[in-house]
């Protein structure tokens, strides 16, 4: 992992003298623990945030006037604010538990009436009163999300969303994925806790800042025999490996493609999303013919590494080299990412 500070976990490569807007969620404010955590995450980024007004087009206007000011490389949205951040069209954005259905959500969960800020607000306001026409006021506002998806912003927008969200995410990431082809699930609740930012927001930031600046990074596959041993336990520092890796390279992980086994098939896709789960989002590859695969390095068992037949360089778990990912780990952190 990189780390700049040892006693909060950082990666000050990513997005470096780039900045990042974040839109909170409802009830919050500019001054909240994610901003924050963002902010000590990516130290080389500037991070902005706004208090954004109760009323939903209001929040628009400002939002939208603030884009225009800064213009973001990176608009990051939770809940409520993803919502926001659908709408802010031509801009890179990751949407966290996006409120699509806004206005119902509010009914659902009892949030009419005298309402408290979470975090503090700039204007010093500590209360406000949510009533039936701003229950109608988001309604509106949300029926003019998906406007404006067109190809580029297909691949400009990415939705997340917690598979232990009891708040929206059950509810919209369907209405995400009818229009949008990046809806990934992560493990994770409504709030975004550090766990969550790590494993499932920063590899995102990666992905986007990795293609802002055209970058290549040389390819890491990882057999899935590696990750987990005969019986589907997963092995020692396996996903300590994998993880660290990240920081340095493209991560795939491979498996064999059994014909007329489908279960196979399905049983390690579900294996690797529990296990892996974001990073491994569409870098899941199926092949009989590993010599065909085109990247710089192959980590497998002894016996799949003799018979491979791969191009770049093979890391054999197992091996009097590599007996275990502690190993390969101390291997690759010589290496610098080359």
């Amino acid at each position: 992992m990189e780390k700049e500070n040892k006693y909060v976990l950082q990666y000050p490569s990513i997005m470096k003298g780039k900045k990042i807007m974040y839109v909170h969620g409802f009830m919050s404010s500019a001054q909240s623990g994610t901003v924050a955590r963002i902010r000590e995450m990516l130290p080389s980024a500037d991070v902005v945030a706004y208090d954004l007004p109760v009323h939903p087009q209001e929040a628009m206007d400002l939002l939208r006037q603030k884009c225009e000011e800064q213009k973001p490389d990176l608009i990051i949205g939770t809940s409520m604010g993803g919502m926001y951040t659908e709408m802010l069209n031509g801009y890179d954005r990751i949407l966290v538990n996006p409120a699509f259905l806004m206005g119902e959500t509010m009914t659902k969960h009892g949030m009419l009436g005298k309402q408290t800020f979470q975090n503090p607000r700039q204007d010093g306001v500590q209360e406000f009163i949510v009533t039936k026409s701003m229950v109608e006021e988001y309604k509106e506002v949300t029926r003019q999300c998906f406007a404006a998806v067109t190809d580029e912003e297909q691949d400009r927008v990415y939705g997340l969303f917690g598979d232990a969200d009891t708040t929206v995410a059950a509810e919209t990431y369907g209405v995400f994925a009818a229009h949008y082809r990046q809806a990934i699930s992560f493990h994770g609740e409504h709030r975004l806790i550090d766990k969550s930012l790590i494993h499932a927001v920063i590899p995102v930031v990666r992905w986007i800042d990795d293609r802002q600046e055209g970058r290549e990074r040389p390819i890491v596959y990882v057999s899935i025999d590696a990750l987990r041993d005969a019986r589907g336990s997963q092995r020692g520092s396996a996903m300590k490996g994998f993880q660290t890796l990240l920081n340095h390279y493209s991560m795939y992980v491979v498996a064999p493609s059994p014909s007329y086994d489908e279960e196979y098939v399905a049983e390690v896709r579900r294996w690797v999303n529990d296990t892996v789960n974001v990073p491994a989002w569409q870098r899941l590859t199926f092949t009989n013919q590993e010599n065909l695969l085109y990247g710089d390095y192959l980590i497998a068992p002894v016996a799949e590494c003799e018979r491979s037949g791969f191009m770049g360089t093979t890391i054999a778990l197992g091996s009097d080299t590599f007996k275990t990912w502690d190993e390969i780990i101390e291997f690759f952190s010589r290496l610098g990412g080359q």
